[in-house]
């Protein structure tokens, strides 16, 4: 298999699907581009991105199967390395899982918008702005549910860690970035994600990436300017 993804410093979707193809314990090409250069454009016209329509993570297995898109890599290769290495094997747990990564997915607009992924930044806390405090409270929410419900048997999410977790890491990178506020849980959970030896590996080679995107690297405007 060979995975295409953007700059580990800044792309959300890349980390997840990188983190779906290490947690399926296959073997896999990492294949980093750099995003929004000078040849980002007709890069992305090439035929390796044309399924995705330009975008990154694309996954291709072999010459004839290609899956784009963060979760559809992440049901691809549960399909392929067995469901229970991404999803809780409880009914009710998995319900709830899959169901917070499809919320994920297509939520929490605000919080993505105003607070662009960035691991090698740590910016000066503010007040978020109305809309990510109201992303950050369903967040919060969904979080403390899955851990009192279904997490008891380890740090994540569900207790093991899995496709909801990779569905959120962006999210704990971006807390820690921006210094967003999080109740004690949640911080607890953020240091676990932080501390695992993936999350670690993908930071650590960010650090040592020479491209930099100018708009990225500035923490991005608010309403409210008080800490």
């Amino acid at each position: 298999m060979k995975l295409i993804i953007g700059n580990k410093a800044y792309s959300s979707w890349s980390l997840r699907g990188w983190l779906a193809c290490k947690q399926s314990g296959l073997p896999f090409e990492e294949v980093v581009v750099p995003m929004y250069d000078a040849d980002w454009n007709q890069r992305r016209q090439g035929d390796e991105f044309a399924p995705s329509g330009g975008k990154v993570p694309v996954l291709w297995d072999g010459d004839e199967v290609v899956v784009w898109d963060s979760l559809a890599i992440v049901e691809y290769l549960a399909d392929k390395a067995g469901r229970d290495r991404f999803w809780p094997p409880d009914d009710a747990a998995r319900a709830m899982a899959r169901s917070m990564a499809a919320e994920m997915h297509s939520s929490f607009a605000a919080l993505r918008r105003k607070h662009s992924m960035n691991v090698r930044q740590i910016f000066p806390a503010q007040r978020p702005d109305e809309d990510v405090f109201a992303d950050l409270q369903r967040i919060m929410q969904l979080w403390a549910q899955a851990r009192a419900r279904f997490g008891g048997g380890g740090d994540f999410l569900f207790g093991e860690f899995g496709a909801a977790d990779i569905m959120f890491a962006p999210v704990v990178t971006r807390l820690l970035t921006y210094q967003l506020p999080v109740p004690r849980f949640a911080a607890g959970y953020c240091e676990a994600m932080i501390q695992h030896p993936w999350m670690q590996q993908w930071i650590a080679e960010a650090q040592e990436e020479e491209w930099v995107i100018e708009q990225y690297e500035q923490p991005t405007p608010t309403d409210t300017k008080t800490p």
